[in-house]
C-alpha cells in the first residue's frame, strides 16, 4: 500500500507538470537517490524524486477499533487496522546548469500540494480503491533535523520539501476470533 501512495502522488504530480509545462516525459520519479553501494541512481538524475523518509503510526485517540462482523450464528472479530503517516521527501535532483530547473519544479510541487492538500476519489480519479484519502502537510525542519535527515540519505543536501502524508490505513483483514452469538441464557434455580 505504501508503494501505491508514492506512485499515486508521482503520477498526479506528473500529470500536473505535463499540463503546466508541456513536457512529454515524467519529471517525477519514485526511487532512492543512491544504490546500496552509494552510487547515484541513474533514474533519479535531473528529476524530482519522491522517496519514503519515514513511517509513523498514527496514534490519534479518535480512531475506532475493528468492528465485529456477523456470520451465521456467530461474530467474526478482525484485527484492528493500523493507521500510518508517511514522511515523503520531494527532492529536486538536478545538477550543474539545470539547478534553476530544480528550484522551478520543487516550488511548483510545493504549490501544487499546498493547493491540493487532500487527494480523494472525487478530485483524483484513478486513485487506488484501497486508499480512502491522502492528506498532505508540509513539515518544517530545523537545520539540525535537516542535517540529520540528509545524513541518513547519503549526506548530500538537495533542494527539497518534506511532506507528512496522513490517513494511510493498512488492514490485513486477519481474523482474530470467531465467537458464537449468545442467544439465550439459562438460569438455574437454587433450592
Amino acid at each position: 500500500m505504501i508503494d501505491r501512495v508514492l506512485e499515486h502522488l508521482a503520477s498526479h504530480l506528473n500529470g500536473h507538470f505535463r499540463r503546466q509545462f508541456d513536457v512529454a516525459e515524467d519529471v517525477v520519479v519514485v526511487c532512492n537517490l543512491q544504490e546500496l553501494g552509494g552510487v547515484p541512481v541513474v533514474l533519479s538524475a535531473n528529476k524530482l524524486v519522491l522517496f519514503l523518509s519515514g513511517v509513523e503510526r498514527d496514534t490519534l485517540a479518535h480512531r475506532s477499533t475493528a468492528m465485529p462482523i456477523g456470520y451465521g450464528n456467530g461474530v467474526i472479530q478482525n484485527a484492528a487496522p493500523v493507521y500510518l503517516n508517511l514522511l515523503v521527501m520531494c527532492a529536486a535532483n538536478f545538477s550543474g546548469s539545470h539547478y534553476p530547473e530544480a528550484l522551478k519544479f520543487l516550488s511548483r510541487a510545493i504549490a501544487f500540494f499546498q493547493g491540493n492538500p487532500v487527494l480523494d476519489h472525487q478530485n483524483t480519479p484513478g486513485m487506488d480503491t484501497r486508499l480512502e484519502r491522502l492528506a498532505l502537510n508540509m513539515e518544517n525542519l530545523s537545520s539540525h533535523e535537516m542535517h540529520s535527515l540528509w545524513s541518513i540519505h547519503g549526506g548530500r543536501y538537495l533542494p527539497s520539501a518534506l511532506f507528512r502524508v496522513r490517513m494511510i490505513t493498512l488492514d490485513a483483514g486477519a481474523v482474530r476470533s470467531r465467537d458464537p452469538v449468545v442467544s439465550q441464557t439459562e438460569t438455574e434455580a437454587t433450592p
